[in-house]
């Protein structure tokens, strides 16, 4: 015969395991859900658009990820849309004597309104924070300029109906003198910001920031003199690789990625002759978009009128389809 504490504590541990048991499945059906919605990311897009400063108009994380999607996905080929703009911002300040005086930073509502009466995209990126700061120490005034300039960007957006919107963190900053002590501190309050604030409202938001940064770190510790980006701002191609890296372990999760862009080149003998083409078909086309889209900074390069861009485009096209993507 049991004994009724026995019975209690019997049923006590049933119930525990069966709450346990519900919270494995909702968090599997959360995950499901979460890996559906980023599968209709590019299963549903023909275009897919990049919007930032220089560092995203330099293009190589745009063009790794773009290769790395054709690996994955080769019979889908949505066209990736580089319109990252040198020196832009989203919160609309500039420094008093930015490019010695030339011209003040551009900021992207002078000409998001025009992108999007001419470019339809399903999916957009959005990487802001590195000027929005115009390298100064934080500030409420400015911080909050970059806060509303974010929110202000995804409503629009969503008004445009963009399917999916995914913002991404800045990339690090290195101080010439400070290294991570300097300008990244404000970067490291934009980042957190971000990530809070998206998830708290439910966006997507692919960090970037912290795991150069950490990169980094570790990497200084070795050697003093180690950098991802020589003037501090703009990163080599081992930093665009860690940008790359983070959206496609974000995106494709099931997609290996290696330590550095030359050893993901080399663990797939196809990757180097496509991302050749995709860099090819990038570096035409991004100057054409801004030349077609319109901004005002100066200093650019004219791009090729649009129809004549797309035709070469198309062409390029071709041979990745020779190439079986």
């Amino acid at each position: 015969m049991l004994h009724l504490p026995y019975l209690l504590l019997n049923r006590t541990r049933t119930r525990g395991y069966l709450l346990l048991l519900c919270l494995s499945l909702c968090c599997y059906l959360q995950g499901h859900a979460q890996d559906k919605k980023k599968g209709l990311v590019w299963d549903e897009a023909k275009q897919v658009l990049f919007l930032g400063n220089s560092i995203t108009y330099a293009g190589k994380y745009v063009a790794m990820t773009e290769s790395l999607f054709l690996t994955s996905h080769p019979k889908h080929k949505p066209q990736f849309i580089n319109l990252g703009l040198p020196s832009e911002t989203l919160s609309g300040l500039s420094e008093p004597n930015h490019a010695d005086g030339r011209f003040p930073r551009p900021c992207l509502f002078d000409r998001l309104d025009s992108v999007l009466s001419k470019i339809n995209p399903e999916v957009v990126f959005v990487c802001y924070g590195m000027n929005d700061g115009i390298y100064l120490p934080l500030d409420a005034k400015r911080f909050e300029a970059y806060k509303t300039g974010v929110k202000l960007l995804h409503d629009q957006l969503k008004k445009k109906g963009v399917k999916h919107i995914l913002w991404m963190t800045p990339p690090v900053h290195d101080d010439p003198k400070l290294r991570l002590n300097g300008y990244n501190k404000v970067l490291d309050r934009y980042a957190e910001w971000l990530l809070q604030y998206g998830h708290r409202h439910g966006w997507e938001v692919i960090d970037l920031h912290f795991p150069m940064k950490r990169y980094l770190e570790e990497h200084i510790q070795g050697d003093p003199a180690f950098k991802l980006a020589a003037d501090g701002v703009h990163p080599g191609v081992l930093g665009h690789w860690l940008m790359a890296r983070e959206i496609v372990r974000h995106l494709m999760p099931s997609l290996p990625v290696a330590a550095s862009w030359e050893e993901q080149l080399a663990n797939d003998p196809k990757l180097g002759k496509l991302y050749e083409l995709v860099w090819k078909q990038q570096t035409l086309m991004k100057d054409a978009w801004l030349t077609y889209t319109g901004h005002k900074r100066p200093g650019l390069n004219k791009g090729r009128p649009l129809p004549e861009a797309q035709h070469e485009y198309q062409k390029i096209q071709r041979e990745l389809q020779g190439e079986g993507f």
